[in-house]
């Protein structure tokens, strides 16, 4: 029986990795505000660091960002941030989590606007997940023309940490495009999604 093939960017020693692989990078993530908002400030947060470090770091996020609830963290205040920044279960960047805040205000916004994140995110893909078919890592883009237009979109409403990479790493982690190497078992399962 041969070996499960898998893309090429996780590291099959870290059982955290190749979880998140094998269970979430890629899946639609459709209707769950709350979860895509996890996913922008989680993004920004591993902007210039690897994304295991974030990894790692999930949970305790979850428990100090109340759950990545919008509505909550956009109410932080001066206080709630210094009580973050000395916060070692996080990554204590303040110009990261000033963003969280700051992206958990527009955020709404846009909910108000569009009845929900999910429907404003879906709609830069036509809402269905744009089928890629990489061969290797290497071919892999760190931004497209899509994701150029939802950073331009999301700095024009106000929003921080979502350069055009980090907008195309949101895309693939949330489903808006299957990245999953042509060779990768999830490939097809995702596709089927």
């Amino acid at each position: 029986m041969s070996e499960i093939q898998r893309c090429g960017w996780v590291n099959l020693n870290d059982p955290l990795y190749v979880a998140y692989h094998d269970q979430e990078w890629g899946v639609p993530l459709r209707g769950n505000d709350n979860a895509l908002f996890e996913r922008i400030v989680l993004e920004g947060a591993q902007a210039g660091l690897s994304w295991i470090t974030v990894l790692r770091k999930r949970e305790h996020y979850r428990q100090v960002f109340d759950n990545f609830d919008p509505e909550k963290v956009a109410l932080y205040d001066e206080s709630k941030v210094n009580q973050l920044m000395g916060d070692s279960g996080i990554i204590r960047n303040r110009a990261k989590i000033l963003s969280a805040v700051n992206n958990a205000r527009q955020f709404m916004k846009i909910q108000q606007e569009s009845g929900s994140f999910s429907s404003y995110l879906w709609s830069f893909v036509g809402d269905q997940p744009i089928q890629n078919q990489w061969h290797s890592l290497r071919d892999i883009p760190s931004e497209t023309e899509i994701s150029k237009r939802l950073s331009k979109d999301l700095k024009q409403r106000g929003f921080k940490f979502v350069g055009s990479t980090i907008c195309y790493a949101m895309m693939q982690a949330c489903g808006l495009v299957n990245d999953h190497a042509v060779n990768c078992f999830r490939r097809e399962e995702v596709k089927a999604l």
